[in-house]
């Protein structure tokens, strides 16, 4: 095992044999980074060899580079209005699409954008529906195949959350853009929309829902119009949620095994395919999100104020 340079955190939790195949025995969650309010929406950008994500609080995106460290990527990044918006006015999640430009859901603006990575000419892909305002943009994804943009809108970025009066949408839904800009609501019976990704093969989406009474990973099927299918219950968090542990289902992704990489309480929760709890990584902290990094193998998280990473034996999908 090759020594860290860097401070360690939390433990990692075996639940079945098979999880060391995906990390080995004496493996750490290293801390690149501490002091933010609120990371979330970790991307790797494959061409620099860098890290960005989200701070929501602090309205700004940050970057990391293992030669440089952290530094400010784009700042305000979700809210460019005066005065001040709520406690969580920045960008939440964050991707990178197949034109390499940056895609963002915004709080503040209440929009889902699109920005060269260069910086400078953000355009907004999407922030009505039927002409109402979205409540707060806050994970997205691209299918690969269909070349459409799904992403989830709670309420969190709200000044007043769910009862903010300048809410316009009942529901928290699930929307898909697709490439000719039209908006479509393919998911509208969660209480609390969150992270989402799809399995390797692109015909199952996986939505994260984060409210503490349901606390679950839904699984939908990928129709070949883009639409979705009748979703099926993939796994219930609410009993760790009840044994006092820290966080809810938010960020998630997949490796090219088809293994579900989600946080939930406590950290990060690694199922299988079939939905069977392999193994965590205890963090000890509210955890927001992850991403693959590196050669596929590196996984970012993002957990409350810190940064970090972990190394693994599995492959990200999309490497």
């Amino acid at each position: 095992m090759a020594q860290t340079l860097y401070p360690t955190l939390g433990q990692i939790q075996y639940d079945d044999p098979s999880f060391e195949k995906l990390i080995p025995k004496g493996t750490k969650l290293e801390v690149l980074a501490t002091g933010f309010d609120w990371s979330e929406g970790p991307v790797w950008i494959k061409d620099g060899g860098y890290l960005i994500f989200s701070d929501v609080p602090q309205n700004t995106i940050f970057k990391w580079s293992e030669k440089e460290g952290i530094s400010v990527f784009l700042k305000p990044s979700g809210f460019t209005g005066r005065g001040t918006y709520g406690d969580e006015p920045g960008s939440n999640g964050l991707t990178i699409d197949d034109k390499g430009r940056l895609i963002s859901c915004e709080h503040g603006d209440r929009r889902v954008s699109a920005m060269p990575l260069t910086g400078g000419g953000k355009i907004t892909l999407a922030d009505r529906y039927q002409g109402k305002r979205f409540n707060s943009p806050n994970d997205v994804v691209q299918h690969a195949g269909n070349g459409s943009f799904y992403f989830t809108d709670p309420p969190y970025g709200m000044p007043k959350k769910a009862d903010d009066p300048t809410r316009e949408i009942d529901a928290f839904g699930v929307y898909r853009i697709a490439p000719d800009g039209e908006v479509t609501r393919v998911i509208e019976n969660l209480t609390r929309p969150n992270g989402l990704a799809f399995s390797p093969d692109g015909k199952t989406l996986y939505v994260a829902q984060s409210d503490p009474e349901r606390a679950v990973v839904m699984k939908y099927p990928v129709q070949n119009d883009g639409s979705l299918g009748s979703g099926k219950l993939f796994y219930d968090a609410t009993p760790l949620v009840k044994k006092g542990l820290q966080g809810l289902p938010d960020g998630l992704k997949l490796d090219q095994a088809g293994n579900i990489w989600t946080t939930g309480p406590g950290g990060i929760l690694v199922l299988s395919p079939e939905g069977k709890l392999l193994g965590r990584i205890e963090t000890g902290q509210a955890t927001a999100n992850c991403a693959w990094g590196d050669d596929g193998s590196t996984l970012y998280v993002t957990a409350d104020g810190y940064l970090c990473r972990i190394r693994t034996k599995a492959k990200g999908a999309g490497f």
